[in-house]
């Protein structure tokens, strides 16, 4: 019997998803390394970042997941995960991730 953690199964689909509509942003994705994930955050501009794929089992990055699913859907503008948040929130976030 697998137990299922709700969290992590919602960021497999948002990012399943995510990659099915951003197909034709594939070719960008080479300079991404293994283990790694483009993220594009920002309220108008928006500014790549380059991301470990463990945080995506963090429950404070999860929030951003499920604001980042209420904003987009799954049709995310710049063809990759688009979190809608002010970049020095975002920095923030991942600087504490980091250190932990």
């Amino acid at each position: 019997m697998a137990i299922r953690i709700p969290g992590i199964m919602q960021a497999k689909h948002i990012l399943r998803q995510s990659k099915f509509c951003a197909s034709q942003a594939a070719s960008t994705s080479v300079d991404v390394p293994k283990g790694y994930l483009a993220v594009y955050v920002g309220e108008s501009q928006k500014k790549r970042f380059i991301i470990p794929i463990s945080f995506l089992n963090q429950p404070s990055f999860q929030v951003l997941l499920s604001k980042s699913e209420e904003e987009y859907g799954f049709n995310h503008p710049m063809g990759g995960l688009t979190i809608p948040c002010r970049e020095d929130i975002f920095i923030d976030l991942t600087s504490s991730l980091n250190s932990s």
